[in-house]
């Protein structure tokens, strides 16, 4: 369980929060109208942060990567597409909206 310390309090206790940190393992969490604002934690727990964070980036990397186009079905090749043909209205079309050539 982390310290918790409001900003105004934690701006004068300074030196006694790192040390709190360094010396005694703990985790302040210093409050702003009693939401969590930031951490202190040792260079070491950061450390730990940083790599987890760059494990997680890495398998996300792969993942993505390993994630291959899937072959249309015979027939349907551009149907979705950004260049799928569109016919326009035809002579006969009555639909609202469209005019008749």
């Amino acid at each position: 369980m982390a310290y918790e310390i409001p900003v105004t309090q934690a701006r004068a206790e300074l030196a006694d929060l790192i040390n709190r940190v360094v010396y005694g393992g703990e985790r302040v969490v210093v409050t702003r109208h009693g939401k969590p604002l930031v951490a202190l934690v040792t260079a070491a727990d950061l450390e730990r942060l940083e790599q987890q964070d760059a494990a997680e980036r890495d398998g996300v990397i792969s993942t993505v990567s390993a994630v291959r186009e899937a072959p249309s079905a015979p027939g349907e090749r551009g149907r979705f597409g950004i260049a799928a043909h569109h016919p326009g209205p035809s002579a006969g079309d009555r639909r609202p909206g469209h005019r008749g050539v």
